[in-house]
């Protein structure tokens, strides 16, 4: 398991994961901000780009914050590979 601090972008133009900003990934999604729909689609986009499940990518803290902190069931290396 690891543990991937993020930096998202609500309501922005596309989905994307733009890459590393610092020690966080910077994810932009489509979605507001307004009653986890943000947050869904971040962990949608997620999966989708690690092909994984959603139901195995965890919110850990940060759901009402533009800065969040996910939990995924690859090591830290795996995840870089696949986001290469």
């Amino acid at each position: 398991m690891t543990r991937l601090r993020l930096r998202v972008s609500p309501k922005a133009k596309r989905n994307a994961v733009q890459g590393l900003r610092g020690d966080a990934l910077k994810v932009s999604v489509t979605a507001a901000p307004e009653r986890g729909r943000a947050n869904d689609a971040v962990i949608a986009l997620l999966a989708e780009v690690l092909d994984l499940p959603t139901s195995s990518i965890a919110l850990v803290s940060g759901a009402a914050s533009k800065d969040k902190v996910v939990e995924i069931p690859l090591s830290s290396d795996e995840i870089a590979r696949r986001l290469a």
